[in-house]
């Protein structure tokens, strides 16, 4: 059995993204890992993260991003599709730049890996999330929030990265331009994982986490667009009071570690509700609050109405 890694990037330092972390938490359980790595401003300095591992597993590729032609964070996709394609494993495991798998879960994935190659009904496997906010004390559980997602997929040339390449769908005689079509494809048999990816995309600086959203919505939208979304924002991101999000008190990967003690801007926080604060974030509003605490007292963290790319299916 083969696994291969494999994941995108762009700008991944100069915005603050755990790339190198998040490689190395994948490295002792795959055989390669292939990286579709973006056209990065001249201030960025990820390629030389990427190649201070110095593993012999990592492969780069050197891609151009085209958001004309792949709008709405469909060149996300397009990229992952690009890394997938140079993958040679039996499975493959996509993380994102901004994710990492603890090592205590390695050898559940390695199991269940060996255990399914050779059941083609099983054609993916399904992670918990921890959605870590503002600092690495803090995570988000909410119906906001997506608790599952596929992360390990078969290499199958039929399955592709769908929309922004937060998930995968089985798409036959794809023709390679509409990420998010829907017409004869389907979603894909998995099985859940006991088993959690970190995902550290909302634990940057203030400044950093405003300018990596400006840039996402520029992949999403485009400049001009971006432009007037963020006309009457600051410079800083507001976390909101953190007081009210749930406190994690265990251990994050040990690869993480260099990348936590970076963390310097406890000051920019808020542990405490500010007075005359109007924009609320996501979960904080109403009805993500009510739909998350049915789900969470009633249905054991069964989502109401929420976005389900997969089929779920036990063995």
């Amino acid at each position: 059995m083969k696994i291969s890694g494999f994941t995108i990037a762009k700008n991944a330092t100069k915005l603050y993204y755990p790339a190198k972390a998040s490689i190395e938490s994948l490295l002792p359980l795959v055989d390669e890992f292939i990286v579709a790595l973006g056209n990065c401003d001249d201030d960025d300095q990820t390629e030389q993260e990427i190649r201070s591992i110095q593993s012999d597993k990592i492969k780069i590729i050197h891609t151009t991003w085209d958001l004309e032609k792949y709008p709405r964070g469909m060149e996300y996709a397009r990229q992952t599709d690009i890394a997938k394609a140079a993958c040679t494993g039996d499975w493959l495991f996509y993380i994102q730049s901004d994710e990492a798998v603890h090592e205590k879960y390695l050898p559940v994935i390695k199991e269940n890996c060996e255990k399914y190659l050779d059941d083609p009904e099983v054609e993916g496997f399904l992670f918990k999330y921890k959605h870590f906010w503002g600092d690495y004390d803090h995570f988000v559980l909410s119906h906001a929030w997506y608790p599952r997602e596929i992360r390990i997929i078969r290499n199958d040339p039929e399955i592709h990265s769908w929309r922004d390449a937060q998930s995968f769908r089985r798409m036959p005689g794809f023709a390679g331009q509409d990420y998010y079509l829907k017409e004869n494809t389907s979603k894909l048999n998995v099985i859940e994982l006991d088993a959690y990816i970190f995902h550290y995309g909302f634990v940057r600086p203030p400044e950093l986490m405003q300018k990596k959203r400006k840039s996402h919505n520029t992949n999403y939208s485009g400049e001009a667009s971006t432009e007037q979304m963020f006309k009457n924002e600051g410079a800083l991101f507001d976390y909101g009071d953190l007081s009210k999000i749930k406190v994690y008190k265990e251990s994050h990967p040990a690869v993480m570690q260099n990348f936590i003690k970076k963390f310097n801007w406890k000051h920019q926080l808020r542990y405490t509700s500010a007075p005359g604060k109007t924009k609320l974030q996501k979960h904080e509003k109403f009805k993500y609050r009510l739909l998350s605490l049915i789900e969470q007292t009633f249905l054991n963290g069964r989502l109401l109405f929420g976005f389900r790319n997969y089929k779920r299916i036990k063995k």
